[in-house]
C-alpha cells in the first residue's frame, strides 16, 4: 500500500512504440482513478510514446535500458534484476503487464518480489503458426509457466482466450474478458485539408493502412495489392502510414513495381484520426493478430474495413455488415473486393456508417478503464482474505 492507503500500481510494457497496445495502455492510464492509485509505468528507453507518458499527471515513468524485444538472455536477466529492484523499493501491490517480453520478465520479477495481484493483458499471443516449430512450443511454454503465477488472464478477443485455453495456458476461471475502448468522438472527424497534405485531389480514391512495418503486419502485400488494383484503377492511391523494420524492402517492392506515383509513405504519424477521414477504404494485411485497435479505429472514422480473417478480427468485422475478410496472403481476393468498393460509392458509406455504429455501443473506453478497475478491486479483496 502506498500514502494514505492507496495502492502502488505497476504497469510493465516492453516498448512504448507507437501500436494499438501502448495507446490503450496510456488511455488506461490517464482514466485509472489516482485517489485509489499510486501510478508507476516500467518500460524500455525508447518509443514514440514516451513523451505522451512523461505527459500524464501522477505517473512515475521508470525507462530500463536493458529490456528490449528481441531474446537476449544476459540483458534480459539484468531487466529482470532492475525490476525486481523497483518492486521491492516502491512497495508494489498490484503488478500489471502488457506485451510478451514485458509479460514474462514483469510477472516473474512481481512474483519473486511477492507482489500480492499479478494481471497479464493479452494484445495476441507471443506465439504463431509462422513461428519455426521449436520457437513456438519454447514460447508456449513459457505462456503455460508464467500462467501458474498470473492470478488474471485479461484478454481483449474471445479468439485469444479460445487460442490460450487450447494450448493449456491456465483455466477458464483464470481469463476475462475486457475489450479494448475507442473514443469515439475523436475518430468523427472530417478534415479536407490532410487530402491536400498528402497529396491527394478531390477525385482520387485513396486505400490506406496503418501499420508497423515488421512480418506480422505483411505490408508488401498492401504494396501488391497497390500493383493489381493500378491495373484497373490506375486513379487510386494508396497511403501506407507507419516505419519499421521492413522499411527498405517496401522502398525497393515500390521501385521494382513501379508504383512511386500511386503509394504514399508517410512514416509514422501522430494525427491518425486526420489521415483516415482522408480514405475511402481501410486495408489490413496481417498474417496474425489478437485485436488489431487501427481497425476499430478505421471503424469509428466510418471507414469501411477490408481486412485479412484473423485473430478476433472477425469479432469486429462481420462481413458484408461492419467490413469485408479475406484470407491472409489473398492479394488477388483482396484486390477484387476492393475494386469492387471503389466502385460503390453508397456501398461503402452504408458499411461505414454500420461499423461505426456498432462500434459506438460495445468499444468505450469508459467501460475498459471501469471494468480494469473493478477487476483490481476484486483481486485486491481475495488477496487480503
Amino acid at each position: 500500500m502506498g500514502p494514505g492507503n492507496k495502492v502502488n500500481l505497476l504497469y510493465v510494457v516492453t516498448k512504448l512504440e507507437l501500436g494499438g497496445a501502448q495507446k490503450q495502455l496510456l488511455s488506461l492510464i490517464r482514466g485509472v482513478n489516482k485517489e485509489r492509485f499510486n501510478l508507476f509505468l516500467f518500460t524500455g528507453l525508447e518509443g514514440l510514446l514516451v513523451e505522451d507518458a512523461l505527459a500524464i499527471p501522477q505517473l512515475k515513468l521508470q525507462r530500463c535500458r536493458f529490456l528490449k524485444r528481441p531474446i537476449r538472455p544476459g540483458q534480459d536477466f539484468l531487466a529482470l534484476i532492475n525490476l525486481y529492484s523497483f518492486i521491492r523499493k516502491n512497495n508494489i501491490g498490484i503488478v500489471h503487464t502488457h506485451s510478451s517480453k514485458a509479460g514474462f520478465l514483469g510477472r516473474l520479477a512481481a512474483k519473486l518480489a511477492g507482489v500480492k495481484v499479478i494481471i497479464h493483458t493479452v494484445h495476441g499471443w507471443s506465439f504463431h503458426k509462422y513461428q519455426p516449430f521449436f520457437l513456438r512450443r519454447l514460447f508456449i511454454l513459457l505462456e503455460r509457466l508464467t500462467a501458474l503465477f498470473t492470478d488474471k488472464l485479461v484478454v481483449v478477443s474471445s479468439f485469444d482466450r479460445a487460442k490460450g485455453l487450447e494450448n493449456r495456458i491456465g483455466t477458464q476461471f483464470k481469463y476475462s474478458l475486457i475489450p479494448y475502448g475507442i473514443d469515439y468522438a475523436e475518430f468523427d472527424i472530417q478534415d479536407p485539408s490532410v487530402r491536400r497534405e498528402l497529396g491527394l485531389n478531390k477525385r482520387d480514391l485513396a486505400v490506406g493502412m496503418v501499420a508497423c512495418f515488421k512480418p506480422q503486419k505483411c505490408p508488401q502485400d498492401f504494396i501488391r495489392l497497390a500493383g493489381l488494383v493500378n491495373r484497373y484503377m490506375p486513379g487510386v492511391k494508396f497511403i501506407l502510414v507507419g516505419d519499421g523494420i521492413l522499411r527498405k524492402r517496401i522502398e525497393r517492392l515500390i521501385a521494382g513495381s513501379h508504383l512511386e506515383e500511386r503509394i504514399i509513405l508517410t512514416g509514422w504519424r501522430r494525427d491518425i484520426q486526420r489521415i483516415l477521414s482522408a480514405l475511402d477504404v481501410f486495408v489490413l494485411t496481417s498474417l496474425w493478430e489478437g485485436l488489431p485497435v487501427t481497425v476499430l479505429e478505421a471503424m469509428a472514422a466510418a471507414k469501411v474495413v477490408i481486412a485479412t480473417d484473423t485473430g478476433g478480427v472477425r469479432e469486429v468485422v462481420d462481413n458484408r455488415k461492419t467490413g469485408f475478410l479475406i484470407q491472409p496472403h489473398d492479394v488477388e481476393g483482396l484486390a477484387k473486393k476492393l475494386v469492387s468498393l471503389l466502385m460503390e460509392n453508397e456501398l461503402r458509406i452504408k458499411i461505414g456508417r454500420s461499423a461505426q455504429e456498432y462500434l459506438k455501443y460495445n468499444f468505450k473506453t469508459n467501460d475498459m478503464i471501469g471494468n480494469t478497475e473493478a477487476l483490481y478491486a476484486s483481486l485486491m479483496h481475495r488477496a487480503s482474505e
